[in-house]
Parts: C-alpha cells; structure tokens; sequence
C-alpha cells in the first residue's frame, strides 16, 4: 500500500518562502498517480490547493494560491514551492494521491475521493 510521507514545513516570517515535499515510503514510486496538496487550518475544512495529474503534466491552482505556489514533480517526488507567503497561509499542509483517469481541478475541489494521504506537515506564517 502506498504511504506519502510530507516533509519541509516549519515557520516562515510573512512575504517568505518554504518548500514542501511529498514522497513515496517503502520503494514505492509516485509515477502512476495524480498528487494533489490540500491545506487545513483550525477550524477550518480541508481545502485543495494545488493538483498535478501523473502523466501530462497538467496543472491545477487555488485562486488563493494561484501565482505564489508553484507545484512540480519527479519520478519519486512531488514539491510545492510556496512563495510570497502570507499569515493565511497557516495550516497542516497535506498531500494526497489519487490513481486511474484523473482531471485534477475535480481532484483538488473533491479531497473525500483521495486513495491515499500523508500525515501532513505544519506551515506557519507569522513573525
């Protein structure tokens, strides 16, 4: 079964920047499913932010995200490069990965269909 495993999260003063990674645990590869990253601040739902599908390279992002956060993937690694970041940024910052025929707007607007979730990693924004 596959495990996502996040990592890179931490506190970061507002206008900085972080970068979040999401790789696959025991020998597994990322290659075969779309990944998405989602955000949950107190309180709050979880949201998605930003989908990659596995093979065309086709991109998704939040209007709140969108020009800040840029997602990219290798074979074993998906990243989201956040930029700009602002105090709303703040959140447990999750990725998930979905397999099969994926468009990844719907992806990221429907985290209750994921197969697969990390564990997540903490991003605060604040100084």
């Amino acid at each position: 079964q596959l495990r996502l495993v996040e990592s890179g999260g931490g506190l970061v003063q507002p206008g900085g920047s972080l970068r979040l990674s999401c790789a696959a645990a025991n020998g597994f590869t990322l290659n075969r499913y779309a990944i998405g990253w989602f955000r949950q601040a107190p309180g709050q739902q979880r949201e998605g932010i930003s989908c990659i599908h596995s093979s065309d390279g086709s991109t998704y992002y939040d209007e709140s995200v969108k020009g800040r956060f840029t997602i990219s993937r290798d074979k074993n690694t998906v990243y989201l490069q956040m930029n700009s970041l602002k105090p709303e940024d703040t959140a447990v910052y999750y990725c998930a990965a979905l397999g099969g025929i994926v468009q990844v707007q719907a992806m990221c607007e429907l985290p209750e269909y994921q197969d697969y979730w990390g564990q997540g990693t903490r991003v605060t924004v604040s100084s």
